[in-house]
């Protein structure tokens, strides 16, 4: 498939994250060994919540897929409950049958971060590049850790991350911006655009500016998530909220 990305509208939340798991459940029906691509935060917790019970209930089966997670922060251990290994643990991979070994993450307490990345994306070549990435997307437009910024990095990366990214990171963090890692590993936008597909979500009344100007304005690296115009097999799954100033007109 190929043209702009497609755009598809929610009631809520919860009707989004429940066609989120249709379409992965469709993908995994049609590509068993399929290799997924992952985000944190608080917009896919409910899609894990559905996929997590749909494995759980035997309709949905992860046991030969594999994932990676887009990100990590600088400077803590998987173990730390800040990580966002630690994050998809307890929202994802202790609840469906995906062996430890299937799921792929940065590990950011490396002592060489430089070779840590280039290990990740070794990584995802071996795998044969991943088939299905999701994304999240900031409110500042950053799509995995990738910032704002005058030029963007094509592959994984070590990248300082605004404040506005740290805050919305703090409840991870005991609710303290501060106590959030200035800096963070991330895929690349290359490394994104790679995938074979893209969904992009999007929830919530404060990404509804920011949703507007990636569909509409032009591509910036002033908006990281612009970029996704130029990959030719997107979705854009958002709620009501999200879709706000996107539906006016």
């Amino acid at each position: 498939m190929s043209g702009p990305p497609r755009i598809s509208i929610f009631a809520d939340e919860r009707a989004l994250a429940r066609a989120l798991t249709d379409r992965v459940a469709a993908a995994l029906a049609a590509t068993p060994t399929l290799v997924l691509g992952l985000p944190t935060g608080r917009t896919p917790v409910l899609f894990y919540e559905d996929l997590s019970s749909r494995v759980e209930r035997g309709a949905v089966n992860l046991s030969r897929a594999a994932t990676f997670n887009l990100d990590e922060f600088v400077g803590i251990t998987a173990e730390h409950p800040g990580s966002f290994r630690h994050f998809m643990n307890g929202h994802l991979f202790s609840r469906v049958n995906l062996a430890p070994q299937r799921t792929h993450f940065l590990d950011g307490a490396a002592t060489d971060t430089t070779e840590e990345c280039a290990r990740y994306e070794r990584e995802i070549a071996a795998a044969g590049g991943i088939d299905l990435q999701i994304l999240g997307l900031g409110t500042n437009g950053h799509i995995g850790f990738n910032e704002p910024a005058p030029a963007l990095e094509a592959r994984t990366h070590r990248v300082r991350l605004e404040a506005e990214t740290r805050a919305a990171n703090a409840q991870l963090f005991a609710g303290d911006p501060e106590q959030v890692p200035a800096e963070a590993l991330s895929m690349g936008i290359a490394t994104i655009l790679q995938a074979r597909q893209i969904v992009l979500v999007a929830t919530g009344t404060p990404k509804a500016a920011i949703v507007e100007r990636l569909l509409r304005g032009p591509i910036t690296t002033d908006l990281p998530g612009s970029i996704l115009q130029v990959h030719g097999d997107v979705d854009v799954m958002l709620d009501e909220a999200a879709a706000a100033g996107f539906r006016i007109s």
